[in-house]
């Protein structure tokens, strides 16, 4: 079994999204303790790990790309 065929492929995706599917649904068996309002809502924990992992992609990719970005022509003689 090698990771890059796409059976493994397929099974590890699988198997993320069931690991995912069973620690949101078993958030509904804790006792939340919010300390602001919105923190205290039902997978908030994951929807808001999802916004902040998004987030600081599209920070890396605009931000410090335009920091980082070279002119087409850095490489031409």
């Amino acid at each position: 079994m090698k990771l890059e065929d796409p059976a493994t492929i397929r099974m590890l995706w699988v198997v993320s999204l069931v690991v995912l599917a069973v620690l949101v649904a078993a958030d509904a068996a804790v006792e939340h303790h919010p300390h602001f309002g919105v923190d205290g809502g039902f997978a908030f924990h994951a929807w808001y790990g999802f916004a902040v992992c998004a987030g600081m992609v599209l920070v890396s990719k605009f931000v410090v790309g335009l920091l980082l970005k070279r002119r087409d022509t850095y490489y031409d003689d």
